[in-house]
């Protein structure tokens, strides 16, 4: 059995997260002892998961009802899959959209929209900088056929 400041410092958390997972029941069989929070293998299990989800970027309120599938057993795999897909497809639309902003950054596509001779950008460092950006960016995400994204 670990304490708290045990587990934070194994995880590298701080302790008061740990408190708030408690709080929000993604520890349901965590025993106390005189009112301190002892920690199990099950519990670090638990921990391990949980922050896996996070990294992927799901919400306390989706992770504790993916631990409560998991209690119920093989019957919420469908369940948790679906989840997992959706969260997916979340992640791949927010890579695009990334990918749609970095693309703003590649000087050929920037230099190619601005054509020779146009005065409204400089390059500095490899960077290009725009005098007018918003009207620049419009025009190169209507180009692009990003404009309705």
């Amino acid at each position: 059995m670990y304490t708290i400041g045990q587990v934070a410092e194994m995880f590298g958390l701080p302790v008061s997260t740990l408190r708030y997972y408690d709080k929000q029941g993604l520890f349901p069989g965590l025993e106390r002892t005189s009112g301190i929070r002892r920690f199990g293998d099950t519990e670090l299990e638990a921990l391990r998961v949980i922050e896996c989800l996070k990294k992927a970027g799901m919400e306390i309120k989706d992770i504790r009802l993916f631990m409560e599938w998991c209690a119920e057993g093989p019957s919420t795999y469908p369940k948790r899959k679906a989840m997992f897909e959706e969260r997916k497809a979340h992640m791949e639309s927010e890579i695009a959209h990334m990918n749609r902003a970095l693309d703003m950054l590649r000087p050929g596509d920037v230099l190619a929209l601005c054509g020779k001779g146009h005065e409204d950008y400089q390059v500095i460092d490899g960077v290009t900088l725009y005098l007018d950006e918003h009207r620049i960016v419009r025009e190169w995400l209507e180009r692009k056929g990003l404009d309705k994204a």
